[in-house]
């Protein structure tokens, strides 16, 4: 670990503010959320910021908040903590919640903010499986007006997202969704806890209250693809159709397909590629089953 380079640095007290800083200092600039990730690439992995802009003294940037047209929106400075133990989100989303979980220790979840994992763009990230499934967007804004991006657009590349240098993610809001739904979040890495994906799956699904048919899947694949992705041709092999086994696992097997993996000091590309396959079965019937009471049954059962 070295001692930073100085660089300049600012703590505005709005948006607008906040975005006039970057236009007026140019390119260079860092914007400081939580920080678990921009501490790490200035100490650990050479990044020299001409400026960084503190974004914690800008009012409204965090907080769960549910709307009166049943969405909910997660301000972009909510910590992963608050969103593993907020009550409205493990009562509706309890993957989403999982998933947040999985972020580091419990330290680093109470300073990592949704918005800076989002707009960091790991494709480890463990809550965009999540948050995609959950057809999530984007709200971004700037010095000329704000836009709304689906979160399945947001990220183009390993730490590449759509946002412009001046522009700033604000908050990540979940329409809403029908009261049938299901999901599940599961993550592979050798420790369980405080590492990253080498292979997460998120799915969501409206499971029919009497015919158990399944319909609106979204099976979302992470670590396994430049970005997060959708298994959209196992989504569609399992719209309309009743849940068993042996077709879980015949999607899982379509949507190994689909993964586009690599290998790296992690994991080979084939592995990660099996293990989609079983984890996508997994998370399918775990689904199905609902939310495990406790973190450590979670863990320990498999469907």
């Amino acid at each position: 670990m070295k001692r930073t380079e100085p660089f300049d640095f600012y703590q505005p007290k709005t948006l607008a503010e906040a975005s006039r800083l970057l236009q007026e200092n140019g390119p260079g600039g860092r914007f400081l959320a939580g920080g678990t990730d921009l501490v790490i690439a200035l100490k650990e992995k050479g990044l020299l910021p001409k400026y960084v802009v503190d974004l914690k003294r800008v009012p409204g940037l965090a907080g769960i908040r549910e709307n009166s047209d049943g969405s909910i929106t997660l301000g972009a400075l909510t910590t992963m903590r608050d969103i593993e133990i907020s009550p409205l989100i493990t009562k509706k989303y309890p993957f989403l919640s999982q998933s947040a979980a999985e972020v580091g220790s419990i330290q680093i979840r109470n300073r990592a903010t949704i918005g800076g994992n989002m707009a960091n763009a790991t494709p480890s990230a463990d809550t965009a499986p999540a948050l995609i499934a959950l057809n999530a967007t984007a709200k971004i804004a700037s010095a000329t007006g704000e836009r709304s991006v689906n979160l399945e657009e947001f990220f183009k590349g390993p730490g590449q997202t759509v946002l412009s240098a001046e522009e700033i993610l604000t908050e990540i809001t979940i329409p809403k969704t029908d009261s049938r739904l299901v999901g599940e979040y599961i993550k592979f890495s050798p420790r369980e806890m405080m590492d990253l994906a080498y292979v997460g799956v998120a799915v969501a699904y409206n499971l029919g209250e009497k015919d158990k048919k399944c319909d609106g899947v979204r099976i979302v694949l992470g670590a396994v693809a430049p970005t997060p992705i959708r298994a959209k041709r196992a989504e569609a092999a399992l719209e309309g159709q009743v849940l068993t086994e042996a077709l879980a696992e015949k999607i899982g097997a379509i949507a190994a397909e689909e993964a586009k993996p690599i290998s790296d000091v992690r994991s080979t590309a084939e592995y990660r590629r099996a293990m989609v396959g079983a984890m996508t079965k997994r998370a399918l019937l775990n689904a199905a089953v609902g939310p495990a009471k406790t973190w450590v049954e979670r863990r320990e059962r498999r469907y």
